[in-house]
């Protein structure tokens, strides 16, 4: 069953309503946050918990569990609650709609999260290029401030707070959220070691919490109607809605809040018009940004939107940006592609990723013009392994699963190259 529009969080997300205050205010933001706020930070806590809320930014971590993890009482070290808005994973653009036509959801959800977690300041960091996304969160925080709803006594619940919006240099591992404190704090965007975790030594060595901006700013909603009701879309441990981004060989691209765990072909079938040229016409699927793994067309024909569903078929949900395919892919030149991607934006801190990046990639190249030998892709295989899971970052991992799932799935077209390409110069040597 399709979510209702009654039930949707995001109710301007395509920006054809007012997207200032007066708008924002008349779609039901900053409808009792000063209630909200007095009923303290357990009870928002828990209701966060109850929802079974879980990071939209790509991990899935529960967020009231997250929350939980700040120290309950104030220490020596102020608590910060940083947004990470640096949206670079090809394929996804979700918060960036969500920063252009819904600013103040992402404002007054950062005031409330960081009145949970004890932080009298919030910062967000935003992507470089996303110019015009950042005029218009900065217009908001701006009217938040003089309408009184942010600053001294938010909300005139007693409660101070400031938010900062930073705007990064565009790099995409600064969305790993240890590059981006290093960068928010001036220096070079590399990941830290870990432990300490940010939630004990984060921005400027203080209790530190980092959510993605959908993940912030479904929680007023969240609070305002009940996590139970929350709870009441998806299934077990998918539970809520989610902004999907579906682009690619479809008749209609879009982003669209959805239920969780909708049928990946109801997905695109009753948003994007279906795929060019028919169902039937389908290769294949990326269903959760460029990092996850693709998927062919059969399991596409019954797999769910949502972590656990997708984690079964060696996928994952991750930004949920479903990328889609159709038979006049070169599917090994898209990966191919996104190798290329990956190599170009590692920090190179860690030596299997500085290194193993760049290897996996021209090991593609040759795959992809047919110059490897067949054996080269039971090396290539294996060498994604010795990447995955043997960096500081989730980078490595990200290099390697597009390639695993290539392998995996369109091993024979591979294959295909090779053998062709040797066949031909065989001929032309006769």
């Amino acid at each position: 069953m399709a979510l209702q529009d009654k039930d949707r969080i995001f109710q301007n997300l395509y920006g054809l309503k007012e997207m200032g205050l007066a708008g924002a205010r008349s779609r039901g933001d900053w409808d009792g946050t000063k209630e909200i706020l007095a009923k303290g930070r357990d009870w928002i806590i828990n209701e966060m918990k109850a929802s079974g809320l879980r990071g939209r930014g790509g991990a899935g971590f529960p967020a009231g569990v997250k929350w939980s993890f700040m120290p309950k009482e104030p220490g020596p070290r102020p608590h910060f609650l940083v947004i990470n808005a640096d949206e670079s994973e090809p394929g996804t653009c979700k918060d960036r709609e969500i920063m252009r036509n819904e600013p103040h959801k992402l404002v007054e959800g950062a005031l409330i999260a960081s009145f949970a977690m004890g932080a009298h300041a919030s910062y967000i960091y935003i992507r470089g290029e996303f110019f015009r996304e950042a005029e218009a969160l900065q217009r908001a925080i701006d009217e938040a401030y003089d309408a009184g709803l942010i600053g001294k006594n938010a909300c005139g619940s007693g409660w101070d707070f400031d938010l900062y919006l930073h705007r990064g240099a565009g790099a995409y591992i600064c969305g790993e959220e240890t590059g981006l404190l290093e960068s928010l704090e001036g220096r070079k965007g590399q990941p830290r070691l870990k432990p300490p975790f940010p939630a004990a030594a984060g921005l400027y060595g203080c209790p530190t919490t980092i959510n993605n901006v959908e993940t912030i700013s479904v929680a007023p909603t969240i609070l305002r109607r009940g996590g139970s009701w929350f709870a009441g879309f998806g299934r077990e441990n998918n539970t809520g809605t989610k902004v999907f981004c579906i682009s690619g060989h479809v008749n209609n691209p879009c982003n669209v809040e959805e239920s969780m765990s909708i049928p990946l072909r109801e997905l695109i079938e009753r948003h994007a018009g279906g795929v060019r040229g028919g169902w039937d016409n389908l290769l294949a699927v990326i269903p959760g940004g460029s990092s996850t793994p693709c998927l062919p067309k059969n399991p596409c024909d019954e797999v769910l939107m949502d972590f656990d569903s997708l984690r079964a078929m060696k996928s994952g949900l991750g930004t949920a940006a479903v990328i889609v395919m159709d038979k006049s892919t070169d599917i090994v030149r898209a990966i191919t592609r996104l190798s290329y991607f990956y190599m170009d934006e590692s920090c190179g801190q860690c030596t299997p990723c500085r290194e193993g990046t760049g290897w996996l990639w021209r090991m593609m190249k040759r795959i992809h013009s047919g110059e490897a030998e067949l054996e080269d892709i039971d090396l290539l295989e294996k060498v994604t392994y010795q990447v995955e899971g043997h960096t500081i970052c989730a980078h490595g991992d990200a290099a390697a699963w597009p390639i695993q799932g290539l392998i995996r799935h369109f091993r024979p077209e591979m294959e295909r190259r090779i053998i062709e390409r040797k066949g031909g110069a065989s001929a032309a040597a006769a």
